[in-house]
């Protein structure tokens, strides 16, 4: 279903209930003013991050796409290497990646990171999504392992996902681009264009969908392009996933398991090159019955949504409930309304900022921290 983006909410702008005058000589008592956000600055020194994670210690955790790996502090003024990180190839959409921390940190501090792996010997000059773990002991990770790898490595340097989330029973789900290819998206004997499901040691869970024998090891769902924003619904547990269309068309979708989205043979959006407008929509844009229709998308104009986020905290209860989602063509914030199974209305903030948000985080007072491509970390906050 579509729906019509709202205007954009002016933070700067204070935000204020009016109570009504009743009948009688005393005036009713007027509700509580809701404090609008602003938008703070916390570092403006970053070289283009792409995943944070926040510690138990309030500390973040930065990855930078040029394979770099920053501890943050609490207020995001002071930053320190981490040693441990494995080579990354760079080029285009590539680099370091997404970043999980494990579900029992406190006394299994591992820490998961996505990555654009290079390849060697046979698949030289070839990348593919990897994902690797390595225990955090003060600045370094140890018994740094990969466990996933893409399949097949493929030439290119775009689409490669790359989100990492973990479900309620501690599996791990990775988003994967399908890396420009189209078709393998819906190919089973291949990773690209799918959501992975593992466990946290790399292997397969036994309750993964039974997707035919010709169907690698992990595949949680298929049929898509370019999933850039994950998160865990608060309430169902399920994963919502935001993701890249061609021209028009970005999604966001549950991602279910065994479930089909249709890329490439169905999409709202159009052709590279082709006239924007209904009748180029690929496919004929409508995905039912064969494929799982978005909740909600963006036409005309693609708005490249990165990172997601459900917003659980009280720092700003007029928000309590809702999806945030990062925008990179867009530029700009997108706040959604949301019910157990669909986007109900749609909000674009901070279009004044000219940004490109690649992530979005809830920090442990109930903030929204913010990385932009331009190497911020902001914080919104009554």
């Amino acid at each position: 279903m579509f729906f019509t983006p709202a205007p954009c909410m002016l933070l700067t702008a204070a935000l204020a209930l009016v109570a009504c005058g009743g009948g009688g000589s005393s005036a009713a008592t007027p509700p509580a003013a809701v404090v609008a956000p602003t938008i703070t600055t916390l570092n403006s020194s970053l070289s283009s991050p792409w995943g944070m994670a926040v510690l138990p210690s309030g500390e973040l955790l930065v990855t930078q796409k040029s394979g770099s790996l920053l501890r943050l502090s609490a207020n995001g003024a002071s930053s320190t290497p981490i040693s441990g990180i494995l080579p990354v190839n760079d080029s285009g959409q590539g680099g370091l990646l997404g970043l999980a921390l494990d579900p029992d940190f406190a006394t299994a501090p591992w820490v998961y990171w996505a990555y654009s792996e290079p390849g060697s010997g046979s698949e030289a000059g070839l990348t593919g999504t990897a994902v690797a773990r390595g225990r955090l002991v003060g600045n370094a990770l140890l018994d740094v392992a990969v466990l996933f790898r893409q399949q097949p490595k493929t030439t290119g340097s775009g689409h490669f996902g790359s989100r990492l989330v973990f479900a309620r029973d501690k599996t791990l789900f990775i988003t994967l681009g399908e890396r420009q290819k189209f078709s393998p998206a819906q190919d089973l004997a291949q990773t690209l264009g799918k959501v992975v499901r593992i466990a946290r040691d790399g292997s397969i869970p036994a309750d993964n969908p039974a997707l035919g024998a010709s169907a690698l090891p992990g595949i949680w769902s298929l049929g898509h392009r370019n999933p850039q924003g994950a998160a865990l619904h608060p309430d169902t547990g399920e994963l919502w996933v935001s993701e890249h269309g061609p021209q028009g068309g970005d999604e966001i979708n549950i991602a279910r398991a065994g479930a089909n989205y249709g890329w490439p043979v169905k999409s709202y959006g159009c052709n590279y090159g082709d006239p924007v407008g209904d009748a180029c929509r690929i496919g004929g844009g409508v995905h039912a019955p064969a494929f799982v229709e978005p909740l909600t998308y963006w036409v005309p104009t693609s708005v490249a949504p990165a990172g997601l986020m459900f917003y659980t905290g009280n720092l700003i209860p007029q928000w309590k409930g809702n999806l945030f989602s990062g925008s990179l063509a867009g530029q700009a914030l997108w706040r959604m309304a949301i019910g157990p199974n669909a986007v109900l209305t749609r909000e674009a903030l901070l279009t004044d900022r000219k940004e490109r948000f690649r992530d979005v985080a809830q920090a442990q007072d109930g903030s929204i921290l913010l990385l932009t491509d331009s190497g911020k970390l902001l914080r919104l906050a009554p």
